[in-house]
């Protein structure tokens, strides 16, 4: 394939000076709006096409996968979750994967800790207020949210979001306590002053702020149910900016609406955009539309990222992001 122009299918709209450098360097297809495709529209991409760029929202299952072309041979994903691909599957066919690792990790950890404040300090409540124009002056008991320096903060998943939302909450003064598929090099639980936890059940019933930072597989799939829900403090708070799936969200809401959690920050959600009616109804709960990675330069970076990785292929070389099984 070195030497030849690719025949590159994008899903979504790009940001602009990606799509620019994507139509210099490749025979690219572009979108004229921003709607996801159907899957009838996946699956003739995937047929046309040497190389498919897809995001999140498209869902590329087995049953896709068994009706791509012969000539695809890569999907480099515009984000670094890759739970919507069949990676297994891609693989025995011969399709690489590879996706956008690192790029979105301070945005990501960023508006972590712009939930955890919007929730603690009750931000929304008071937007509210001023924007209806309701605001009657100060008050000594009016909005009193929780201070959050001193407080214990549970991250679960200690990747490179979870550690830059350590080194985060350590500069407001939080304890930061965590609980990962594998413990830490003991240098860098050091110098992030984090206190590991074999035991995530141990670790949930004592803190009073969880951050959810793992990735949605298999093994997480409602890692956060009902059981492991009803062990946090009635007074705790938690926060996801990883993946919806990886809590029950119908268990969590039930939990908020009776007052068992007392708030939370969501970014994702389990079921995408058909986000539960009734968390909407709360106002213990800031809902965002998955703007953890809304960066210009985040965005920009990702697309980078997905160029680096074709240009490489289309060289005839292993992409540098490739996603193989055994990371899964």
């Amino acid at each position: 394939m070195p030497g030849q122009k690719l025949s590159v299918v994008v899903t979504r709209r790009l940001p602009e000076a990606v799509e620019t450098r994507m139509s210099e360097l490749f025979d690219v297809e572009l979108r004229d709006d921003d709607r996801p495709m159907s899957r009838s529209d996946l699956v003739a991409a995937m047929n046309r096409a040497d190389i498919l760029v897809p995001c999140v929202t498209d869902h590329i299952d087995a049953g896709l996968l068994g009706q791509a072309g012969e000539k695809l041979k890569l999907i480099a994903n515009y984000g670094a979750g890759v739970d919507h691909i069949d990676v297994h599957t891609a693989r025995q066919r011969g399709i690489l994967v590879s996706n956008t690792p690192g790029v979105v990790t301070e945005d990501t950890a960023d508006m972590t800790l712009a939930l955890i404040l919007a929730v603690t300090r009750r931000i929304p409540e008071g937007l509210a207020v001023m924007q209806a124009g309701k605001w009657d002056g100060w008050s000594p008991t009016a909005f009193m949210g929780g201070r959050i320096g001193g407080k214990r903060l549970g991250i679960l998943g200690m990747g490179r979001i979870g550690q830059a939302v350590a080194r985060r909450a350590a500069v407001f003064g939080m304890q930061v306590h965590y609980h990962n598929r594998r413990r830490l090099h003991e240098d860098i639980e050091a110098d992030l002053e984090a206190t590991y936890w074999e035991s995530l059940d141990q670790m949930i019933a004592r803190v009073d702020i969880l951050s959810i930072n793992c990735p949605h597989t298999p093994s997480t799939f409602h890692l956060m149910n009902a059981r492991r829900l009803k062990l946090m403090k009635p007074s705790a708070v938690i926060v996801n900016t990883s993946r919806g799936e990886v809590i029950d969200e119908n268990a969590l809401t039930r939990m908020l609406r009776s007052g068992d959690i007392a708030g939370a920050g969501l970014d994702v959600f389990e079921h995408g955009k058909d986000v539960n009616p009734r968390l909407r109804e709360l106002d213990n709960v800031v809902l965002l539309p998955h703007m953890g990675s809304a960066t210009v330069e985040g965005r920009v970076e990702m697309g980078e990222k997905v160029i680096i990785n074709i240009k490489t292929f289309n060289d005839g070389h292993r992409p540098p992001d490739l996603v193989v099984p055994s990371m899964l």
